[in-house]
């Protein structure tokens, strides 16, 4: 068994991140919007307002009142948009009930969107064009291609079909030559599926769902999952049974998280790029 270490790969490209910054004297801002005071969301935001300074990338919150109108997150989207010292904009989830996320995250324009999650950035992933991708899909990509996994022509089982990581995740392993199944809560004899799969990625949030008897000896094993039991964090394998038979499997925490950080980082470095060399 080995792990595929995400906190390594974030620290080394985090520091390649920024070099460049600085060699480019790139001057990057990511404005953050929170809507109400959801806890969880502090703890993400600040994680990622850390990342950022630590590169050299400005951080602009918008911490907004619990009962701020749609119209006004609007607005204040639209101004963001417009608004040139602003290279790229998360508004952070979950929002309160009478807001609509898709629809205020869809008003984010594609060229700002670093979370890869409006409609163009999306229809250009499923196009196979180059684009924003989200950033847990794309961690997760590269710490495969980090650790020299191959990925053409590999059987790859991705359990969940969520729109954040399963079915985008679906679009680019294709895009990169893999046989890929997306197996759900629907699928009849999960075990059987999830057996045939050289790479076996978990992103349903049900914690240790993949047992020993579901994955083939030598699979690769990727948990994107995050659940808590008595306080601690767990995901979606079976860690302490598993890693027996996987020949390479992601800790967690420590594996997909600290890349989906570093993947934000990679997307404003991306977008500053572009829009400084057309």
């Amino acid at each position: 068994m080995n792990l595929l270490d995400g906190k390594k790969v974030r620290d080394e490209v985090l520091e390649d991140l920024k070099q460049k910054i600085a060699e480019n004297n790139l001057a990057i801002k990511l404005a953050i919007i929170l809507v109400g005071n959801n806890e969880a969301s502090k703890i993400y935001i600040r994680n990622k307002e850390k990342a950022c300074k630590n590169v050299g990338i400005e951080v602009e919150k918008h911490l907004l009142d619990e009962k701020t109108r749609e119209e006004d997150l609007i607005d204040l989207i639209n101004k963001l948009n417009e608004d040139a010292s602003v290279t790229g904009i998360i508004l952070q989830s979950p929002v309160p009930t009478h807001i609509d996320f898709d629809k205020c995250s869809g008003l984010i324009k594609a060229s700002k969107d670093v979370d890869g999650f409006t409609e163009e950035n999306i229809y250009n992933l499923y196009l196979g064009n180059d684009t924003i991708m989200p950033c847990t899909v794309k961690g997760i990509i590269r710490l495969l291609e980090y650790y020299d996994i191959p990925l053409e022509g590999a059987n790859v089982v991705i359990v969940g079909r969520g729109n954040i990581v399963g079915h985008p995740l679906s679009l680019a392993l294709i895009n990169k030559n893999a046989t890929v199944t997306v197996a759900h809560s629907k699928t009849k004899d999960l075990s059987n599926v999830t057996k045939n799969a050289d790479i076996l990625i978990s992103a349903t949030g049900v914690a240790h769902l993949i047992t020993l008897d579901m994955v083939k000896p030598g699979a690769v094993v990727v948990d994107v999952g995050v659940s808590r039991i008595d306080g601690h964090i767990v995901g979606d394998v079976d860690f302490d049974n598993v890693k027996d038979v996987a020949s390479w499997i992601t800790p967690n925490p420590g594996g997909v998280g600290p890349m989906t950080v570093a993947m934000i980082i990679d997307n404003l470095f991306m977008m500053k790029w572009r829009d400084k060399n057309g």
